[in-house]
């Protein structure tokens, strides 16, 4: 009985994984390398489980020589690879590729240098978000950005996010708290950009990496600003009749010249699901509730508190509650930072969108998305950073239930359009990955697209790092040099689709 004969086209597709994985043994021995199936299963997906994709294969380097050599390695070779940090990502920004190396990065977890007269921070980037304040608290301090996830995320994915939290209101993004990276590009070479002072000279390149989404280069050492503990720091719940008050609510407080420490706001079903899981003692009659937070000297914070209420009370709030100890305040807080797995609770499947949108627009877009819940016969609950106007609306549905995951992303992406239309953004803190990528063109046209992708072949000539996510379309970095524009229209050849 004769065997089965194998198609020279796959024998050659596993020839190579061969060689490859052998190349990367050489360079990350011991357990640095995992190429087998049932062992790289934890890495098919990340926070986005609606998206799986094996990798080819697994590598855990524990120094920058390996980082270098790894990625020198794959330039040289043609090898794609996708950096990948704690696996967080709610935009599939560390969806693996079946021909690409996945380059975790979760053994760079020390803490290299705190430096409290500079207030800076020296950290590996696999070091967790709270990780950081753990670090310093005893000594007062702590590290502003403050993700829901911060006890699982890692700084270096924080980077690649631009991730922000229930305190970015006042105290930004990791955009505004990074002071400086060291960062390996494709070909191998490291460099570095700022250090501990506030400012760099020359071209943002700083910036530039933060938000970059694993697309240009792998950080492997970071530099934080560490603030110091507030004086006083007290929460405020307020419960309205409609989410519509509650969005006038915000818009009133940021337009008094109030700007909150942190300000969030949970609809009706995230209102119980993180009660049910928290009990934070919020209030269940509550259409909408508001946390705010006001942070400062004493006098201040007691100052503004009246203020808010007085604000709350003309928006026809139904209850309101202050915090009377660090201990209920941090409750509050609790609540709401479960939110995302409370609601997990309440439906076998969520997406969570994130989408930016203008304060003022809070009311409308509000009223709105319940009419797309409607239109698409789905529930969902609300919670978002309302202060900036970030959303996070999870969309609830069961991916048992035939056609179910399909409504649930048309759901997400009206959601999406509906934010760019009323003057917002894709993203504010979770990327586009591959989950908002084919709505890129919702916000940016061709050209401006093009443009962009020149930014990433600066970084990365042949496009090698994280290719498929962010972009719908893409060129060859050759051919961007000599576009030209014909009736507004650019020429983009369809990428894989997972």
């Amino acid at each position: 009985m004769s065997g089965l004969v194998m198609p020279e086209a796959d024998k050659a597709v596993l020839e190579r994984r061969a060689e490859i994985v052998s190349a990367l043994r050489k360079i990350v021995p011991g357990e640095g390398v995992i190429a087998r199936e049932e062992e790289m299963r934890a890495y098919e997906t990340d926070a986005l489980t609606a998206y799986r994709q094996m990798p080819m294969v697994v590598v855990l380097p524990s120094t920058v020589e390996q980082v270098s050599a790894v990625l020198k390695y794959c330039h040289d070779n043609d090898v794609k690879v996708v950096p990948r940090g704690a696996g967080t990502s709610l935009s599939g920004g560390a969806l693996p590729l079946e021909d690409g190396v996945l380059l975790s990065m979760m053994k760079f977890n020390r803490i290299l240098d705190i430096d409290y007269p500079n207030r800076a921070v020296v950290t590996q980037p696999g070091v967790t978000n709270l990780g950081v304040t753990r670090a310093v608290e005893h000594e007062g301090f702590y590290y502003a950005p403050d993700p829901s996830s911060q006890i699982a995320c890692s700084i270096g994915g924080n980077i690649a996010e631009n991730s922000g939290g229930v305190h970015s209101l006042k105290y930004g993004l990791t955009t505004n708290n990074v002071l400086g990276i060291e960062m390996v590009l494709i070909t191998g070479e490291v460099i570095r950009l700022g250090g501990k002072h506030l400012d760099s000279e020359a071209y943002d390149l700083l910036g530039i990496m933060t938000g970059s989404e694993g697309l240009l280069a792998v950080v492997t050492e970071v530099t934080v600003r560490i603030l110091q503990k507030p004086e006083t720091a007290r929460a405020v719940l307020v419960g309205f009749s409609s989410s519509q008050s509650a969005g006038q609510c915000v818009a009133d407080i940021i337009g008094a010249g109030i700007i909150p420490a942190g300000m969030e706001m949970m609809d009706k079903p995230a209102i119980h699901a993180a009660e049910d899981f928290v009990h934070a003692d919020y209030p269940l009659d509550a259409e909408a509730l508001l946390i705010v937070e006001l942070d400062g000297p004493e006098a201040e914070v007691d100052h503004l508190l009246e203020e808010v209420a007085a604000i709350a009370g003309r928006n026809g709030c139904t209850s309101s509650r202050v915090s009377r100890s660090e201990e209920e305040r941090a409750t509050f807080w609790a609540g709401r930072k479960a939110a995302f797995p409370a609601v997990g609770r309440i439906s076998p499947d969520y997406l969570c969108m994130d989408g930016t949108i203008p304060r003022k627009a809070l009311p409308e877009v509000l009223e709105r998305m319940q009419e797309l819940s409607k239109k698409h016969g789905l529930r969902v609950a609300n919670v978002f950073h309302a202060g900036d106007g970030n959303m996070h609306p999870l969309i609830l549905y069961d991916a048992n239930n035939p056609g179910e995951l399909e409504r649930a992303e048309e759901f997400g992406a009206d959601i999406l359009r509906l934010c760019v239309a009323v003057g917002g953004v894709l993203t504010g803190e979770h990327g586009v990955g591959v989950e908002k990528r084919d709505l890129m063109g919702e916000m940016f046209n061709k050209v401006d697209l093009a443009h962009q992708q020149r930014v990433k072949c600066a970084f990365d000539d042949k496009q090698l790092l994280n290719p498929g996510k962010v972009f719908p379309q893409l060129h060859r970095c050759a051919e961007l040099g000599r576009m030209h524009v014909h009736g507004g229209q650019l020429p983009f050849p369809d990428i894989p689709r997972f």
